[in-house]
């Protein structure tokens, strides 16, 4: 076969629908990636918006230019678009995008769930967007503190829609975090091991696990407060057993874990350029992404040095003091990787380069304010300042935007295919690195000289107002330095001339394809020798497309890729994925209804949406999966793999062990917060304990226990061929025991408006249940399976993953049931 016919006959499987159709149907990676894009820079233009409207009103004293409300949901929606609707979908739309090409894979783990959480991401924000054009916008802050955000203080849906939308949004996050996890583990070319991935991808695998780890303590928090706020019950009023500072906990549990989250797939673009503007390689690789992990750990103990001012005891202040003093060591390690990097190469000022000198000098400044706001005694003094703000953007656009805007240009020609027609880029990196630092040194000293921050007018007397007006004049020389950008990247895409294939000589393998890549990305996998396989193969674009890797045979209709070992990248199992399909926007759709029910009240609706997801995912896995054995498929190199559905840990196991971490870390945040109020907060005990029941916690606790081990003994039946029925009913009995045992148990709580603590037990026990349903429904599809014959003593992956959700099950059953029945006894 022809490289023209191979190339041919593989775009007639791999891609999208022609036209708008394909924008709706598509599960390509590319398209999906460049979608995820288009839609973040949307939202970084309205957040732009927003911010000039909050610099004209604070550029003169006594300004009229909008009133407090407007000022107030316009502070609150640009911070929430830059750190919810830009940043983090930009990274997952960079990563979507470029993942699959850079590990020499056709594409993601699960290409229905990344456009599921597209869509997800798409409504979700659009929710916030049609709020601030009606007026209606969130006006409590980024960070929706109560009790300014809670029933009495907040009365309208302003705080709903942010509530309801971050959530709708966060499903987004989620997935993509499940999606890059497994694919950066699972879905590289043969031979590429853990010591031979692109540095890029391991700084993605940290995030995406930081991810899973730091946003469901937010999604708790956002439906604790929304509970609060629908049905009154009272986690964060003082006066009945609740406190507010929980909420402070949860929030920046997740908080600032999200600065690192930003900030590390910036970092990972910059160890990615930096060797290439220098024609060098990348100086302490190891040392580099074993900084990114130890940021990521120190990240998780730092939220408190947020709440420095909120009464922590003196050991706990000087502890997260010191610990958020130390955080600069690992990000020490990289600055001076990277600068060692261009010691020992060549350094080239190309357009990509300046942004990251440009990084460079304005992180720095933020990582420097950044130590003296960790020093107790000045965060005391410029705690809620101006300078607290300045601090932030330094960090945030200086260690992600910068970056941002350099792999932009550096992946321009990857994307387009052409090359750079005008010279736009380097006025508008001059007007936004003036205008940027303009802007925000000023803030420095302002906040420095006492002005608030979220104030939208000040006297004349205070002497603030020269320093605005100069803070204000720079940030639209910044806004026109970034509309700039957004020019020329446009001029680049359509007037630019063709260019040639890897114009800056880099080594990593999204070079290897054709530019634009195609749909299935390479003709054929490499096996992969070296950490810039490029440049130990020149010709290795040739020989993928004449066929000589893995998988250099297309079949008909099937779209094929390979998994491999985690550690050493040996080959270990063939994927066939699904096709286009328009399943995902429906199911985001119909979860959008679920979660506007909430938001208007309409709770009739939401039982309805509920079943028509669960329904609706049935149908999703339903079209997996085969009614016989395929056995050994050849893969090409002499490679003979099984299929994924006949192996044991398959994909969909694999997804399934880092959604419940994250499932895990949500059900953690719930217990803390338990711990949280029972030990702090004021108004405890209550006056009515739950009456404890040693028959209700020992039959909850056996049928979980059950329902675990009756999964095993169908797992072993299957695995000699034999019919796994009986134990897969006996399991599906266990679980109805225990959906009964939570059921009765919800019965006896005390009214849960009438103290925290009913009211925590009641979320506690409503978690416990609905995972119960859950596994009883998994339960259900299995037994469907076995009798229309999907399984056999081969394929037994849907057996596996459900044993997995089914020991969840047990584990958390057993720790609600003590945590519901132990303070009652102990009373």
């Amino acid at each position: 076969m022809t490289a023209l016919r191979r190339h041919r006959k593989l775009t007639a499987i791999w891609a999208s629908e022609p036209g708008w159709k394909g924008w709706t149907s598509s599960v390509n990676h590319s398209d999906l990636g460049r979608m995820f894009l288009v839609t973040a820079f949307f939202f970084f233009l309205v957040g732009g918006i927003l911010a000039m409207l909050i610099r004209a009103q604070l550029a003169t004293p006594h300004s009229a230019f909008v009133d407090a409300g407007a000022f107030a949901q316009f502070f609150t929606m640009h911070g929430t678009i830059m750190m919810f609707l830009f940043a983090i979908p930009t990274f997952e739309g960079l990563a979507i995008y470029l993942l699959p090409k850079m590990l020499g894979t056709r594409d993601l783990a699960f290409p229905r769930l990344t456009a599921y959480g597209y869509w997800c991401y798409a409504f979700g924000g659009s929710m916030l967007l049609i709020a601030l054009v009606l007026g209606i916008a969130p006006d409590g802050g980024w960070f929706m503190y109560p009790p300014l955000t809670g029933p009495l203080h907040s009365p309208g849906i302003n705080t709903d829609f942010w509530l309801i939308g971050i959530t709708f949004v966060e499903i987004s996050a989620i997935c993509a975090a499940v999606e890059l996890t497994v694919s950066i583990l699972k879905y590289r070319a043969p031979g590429m091991s853990l010591d031979k991935m692109p540095i890029f991808a391991w700084y993605a695998l940290v995030t995406a696990l930081m991810i899973l780890t730091g946003f469901p303590p937010l999604i708790l928090g956002s439906v604790l407060l929304e509970v609060e706020r629908a049905f009154g019950w009272p986690f964060f009023q003082a006066d009945l057993g609740g406190d507010s500072l929980l909420w402070q906990h949860l929030f920046w549990l997740f908080g600032h874990p999200e600065v690192y989250i930003i900030f590390l797939p910036a970092a990972g673009v910059i160890s990615t350029i930096i060797p290439v503007m220098a024609r060098t390689t990348l100086l302490g690789y190891g040392w580099i992404v074993a900084s990114a992990v130890a940021l990521a750990f120190l990240s998780f103990g730092l939220w408190v040095h947020h709440m420095f001012t909120t009464g922590i005891p003196l050991m706990g202040l000087a502890l997260f003091s010191a610990a958020s003093t130390l955080v600069a060591v690992p990000t020490g390690v990289q600055v001076f990787a990277w600068i060692g990097t261009l010691w020992k190469g060549r350094p080239e000022l190309h357009l990509p380069m300046l942004h990251i000198l440009g990084f460079f000098f304005t992180f720095v400044i933020g990582g420097l304010t950044g130590v003296m706001v960790a020093v107790v005694p000045f965060d005391w003094q410029a705690h809620d300042t101006a300078f607290i703000t300045a601090h932030l953007h330094y960090v945030l656009f200086g260690g992600f935007v910068f970056p941002i805007l350099a792999g932009i240009y550096f992946w321009l020609p990857l994307f387009t295919g052409r090359k750079r027609f005008f010279r736009l880029g380097e006025v508008a990196f001059g007007m936004i690195f003036v205008g940027f630092h303009g802007t925000f040194l000023a803030m420095h000293w302002v906040g420095l000289m006492g002005q608030r921050r979220r104030i939208e007018t000040y006297d004349a007397e205070t002497g603030w107002g020269v320093i605005n007006l100069i803070s204000s004049i720079s940030s639209f020389v910044m806004a026109i330095g970034l509309a700039m950008v957004l020019v020329d990247v446009l001029v680049h895409a359509f007037v630019a001339v063709r260019g040639g294939r890897n114009p800056w000589k880099a080594g990593t393998l999204e070079w290897a394809s054709m530019s634009p890549p195609p749909a299935y990305n390479l003709a054929s996998l490499p096996h992969v020798v070296s950490r810039d396989p490029f440049h130990a193969d020149s010709g290795l674009p040739n020989r993928l497309a004449k066929g000589e890797g893995y998988l250099g045979d297309p079949k008909a209709s099937r779209r094929e890729t390979l998994t491999v070992d985690i550690a050493t990248g040996r080959p270990d199992f063939m994927v066939i994925y699904p096709g286009n399909t328009r399943l995902p926007i429906v199911m985001a759709a119909v979860t959008g209804l679920f979660f506007l029910s909430i938001l208007l009240k309409l709770f009739w609706l939401t039982p309805l949406a509920l079943a028509g997801v669960a329904a609706l995912a049935l149908v999703w896995v339903w079209r997996l999966g085969a009614q016989v054995d395929a056995g050994p498929q050849d893969a090409g190199r002499g490679a003979i793999l099984p299929l994924a559905g006949e192996t044991t840990k398959s994909p969909g196991w694999w997804g399934s062990v880092f959604l419940l971490a994250a499932n895990g870390t949500f059900f953690g945040s719930l217990l803390f917060g338990y711990a949280f109020l029972w030990t702090v907060a004021p108004g405890w005990p209550p006056a009515e304990w739950l009456t404890p029941s040693l028959v209700e916690l020992d039959i909850g606790i056996a049928a979980a226990l059950s329902a675990a081990l009756a999964m095993r003994f169908a797992i072993r039946s299957n695995c000699r061929s034999a019919r796994p029925m009986t134990a897969l009913v006996a399991a599906f009995g266990a679980t109805v025991i225990a959906i009964l045992t939570f059921a009765m148990l919800l019965s006896r709580v005390p009214p849960p408006d009438g103290h925290a603590y009913a009211a925590t037990l009641c979320v506690l026990c409503a978690y416990a249940l609905a995972h119960a349903l859950l596994v009883s429904l998994m339960l259900s599809f299995v037994i469907a399976r076995v009798v229309r014959g999907y399984t056999s003593a081969a394929r037994a992956a849907e057996l596996h993953i459900v044993s997995l959700w089914t020991d969840y099950l047990a584990v958390i059953t057993i720790l609600s049931l003590l945590a519901a029945h132990l303070p009652g006894m102990f009373a």
